[in-house]
């Protein structure tokens, strides 16, 4: 179907101030094509395509793969049981295939830098684009302070007396260094830490299925023996059926936690090498990164460790260093297999900071999409070498948080600080997914068949409707049990709602200032910067295996 023609910002040209096409002072079609040029360069800014193939795959099959999945999983387990775990994986991988693929469409449509604030305020509402520029990045750059601590506290795993704010130096430090450097070099420690985290990760399903069937050297043979006893499903507050669900229902806030930053491979789309191509990849292969590495696991280490086992029970209550709350690690201990449990600790202190190192990729690529779109200073804007630097500076400036764990007194501040995004996941995702269904929406209006698209996600509108009810369920009821009698607190109410308030004062705070409206479907810019990522896409060579190797590891990567 053919492309409906592309609606001027400018207004009709021809019937403008009732000015001839034929009478129009030259003056007046030169200004005008000076600001089209202006507006379709306006959000790709001059950030380099420097991400290859590889480093674009590996991103999608490892992203923020860290101590969510490795340790976080051992929480998800001891309160709700191995078959609620097991669904709720499932179900939040489902959310988390909804959401990639909006997002994928969108982006393989326009691949630009940052993306989902552009996309929030061209679909939506430019009130919509502010809030979630400033909430993206902050949900991104709180992420590595975290994972800085979480680094420091890992190395606790083994005996040391190395000063805590030294190892969070050490760590922060490195992150920073790598970030001012070229986005290569960034797409290449990635590369390295992800194919770390996806040999560890393929290695540790391998050895829970040996150990399940008997195969350790304990020669103990497991089965579904703890789907029997204490059983597969826990209870939480209540007894019964009633128990079980609100145990099963609690555990979905961890699991989009070990889920969340999935989407950096699509915030990367303006810095990659024929990103339709790439992107269109990278979504499809995240199915399998949902279904293998993050269910298969949930389920194979839930038949390898009892919810009720006591050194799980104790590592998560006495807050065990490093991998020592980690059921992949409780499992092997029980097997009676030595020297493993450092070799995972290792790979969990790697994957850590890996996962912070993305988060701040992420968020720097985020802000500068807020800055190019005008919701951020100007300043924000500044690059050099390919490399946004102001806002690299700002997400160091907040980072620097991570001192505040030095000592006890300012942990509790920080415990606050970062829980300021508990539910900011959520809420991103629930934005993104109406941001598809104006999308899709609007190409149906502008008469665009979506099977010309680089790239049309299945079963849509369906996903997008799924995710926004689901996320926004999860996110409204995630502090349940706050209100249940004798638990309410300062501490178990304000972190599972505090962004939402934050959020909505944004959103209308902007609103209000600016008086901005809503973008109708007859409004809506589908166009801007397209034309160029066209006449890029036909510079871009698909590299063609030459023998049988090459197939293997072009599939791969």
């Amino acid at each position: 179907m053919a492309k409906k023609a592309e609606p001027s910002p400018y207004g009709d040209v021809e019937a403008q101030d009732g000015i001839s096409v034929a009478a129009a002072p030259v003056s007046t079609f030169d200004n005008y094509d000076t600001q089209k040029a202006e507006n379709e360069q306006q959000h790709l800014g001059t950030l380099d395509r420097r991400l290859k193939a590889r480093h674009v795959q590996f991103l999608a099959l490892s992203g923020a793969i860290g101590t969510g999945l490795f340790v976080g999983s051992g929480q998800v387990l001891s309160l709700a049981g191995p078959l609620s775990a097991f669904i709720c994986y499932i179900i939040t991988g489902f959310n988390l295939y909804c959401v990639i693929n909006s997002l994928g469409e969108m982006a393989a449509w326009l691949p630009i830098p940052g993306a989902v604030p552009v996309f929030a305020s061209r679909f939506v509402d430019p009130a919509l684009g502010f809030t979630l520029g400033w909430n993206y990045w902050y949900q991104f750059a709180i992420g590595v302070p975290i994972e800085v601590s979480a680094c420091a506290i890992i190395v606790d795993f083994w005996p040391n007396d190395v000063p805590k704010a030294a190892l969070i130096t050490v760590f922060f430090a490195a992150m920073v260094i790598i970030n001012c450097l070229p986005v290569r070099i960034y797409g290449e420690a990635e590369f390295a830490f992800g194919a770390i985290k996806l040999t560890t990760i393929v290695g540790l399903i391998l050895l829970m299925f040996i150990i399940t069937v008997g195969g350790s050297p304990s020669g103990d043979t497991i089965g579904f023996r703890y789907w029997h006893h204490p059983g597969p499903m826990n209870t939480y507050l209540e007894e019964g059926a009633l128990g079980r669900f609100l145990a099963f229902f609690k555990v979905f806030i961890s699991a989009t936690f070990a889920y969340g930053g999935s989407e950096i491979v699509v915030v990367a789309s303006g810095e990659t090498k024929d990103p339709r191509r790439n992107i269109k990849r990278s979504v499809r292969r995240v199915f399998w990164r949902i279904l293998i590495f993050y269910v298969l696991s949930i389920f194979l280490v839930g038949l390898c460790v009892s919810s009720e086992d006591p050194s799980l029970l104790n590592a998560i209550n006495s807050s065990a260093p490093g991998a020592g709350a980690s059921p992949f690690v409780i499992a092997i201990k029980n097997a009676g297999i030595k020297v493993l449990p450092h070799i995972i600790n290792a790979v969990v202190l790697s994957s850590a900071w890996s996962a912070g190192n993305s988060f701040f990729y992420a968020s720097t690529r985020v802000l500068y999409s807020a800055a190019l779109d005008g919701k951020a200073p100007a300043i924000l804007k500044y690059e050099k070498f390919g490399v946004p630097y102001a806002c690299v500076a700002l997400t160091t400036a907040l980072s620097c948080l991570v001192y505040l764990n030095v000592n006890n007194q300012s942990a509790e501040v920080f415990f606050w600080i970062s829980n300021l995004s508990a539910v900011s996941t959520l809420i991103v995702w629930a934005s993104v997914s109406f941001m598809y269904l104006r999308f899709y929406y609007a190409l149906r209006y502008n008469g665009i068949d979506r099977d010309t698209l680089p790239f049309k996600a299945p079963f849509q509108p369906y996903l997008g409707y799924f995710s926004v009810v689901f996320c926004l369920v999860v996110a409204l009821f995630n502090g349940f049990d706050c209100f249940f009698p004798g638990r309410f607190s300062a501490k178990s109410f304000i972190p599972p709602y505090i962004d939402i308030p934050i959020f909505l004062c944004l959103f209308f705070g902007y609103k209000l200032v600016k008086k901005t409206k809503f973008v109708s479907l007859s409004e809506m810019d589908l166009w801007s910067g397209k034309a160029e990522i066209d006449r890029l896409e036909s510079t871009w060579v698909k590299p063609v295996p030459r023998n049988f190797l090459e197939r293997i590891w072009f599939w791969i990567a």
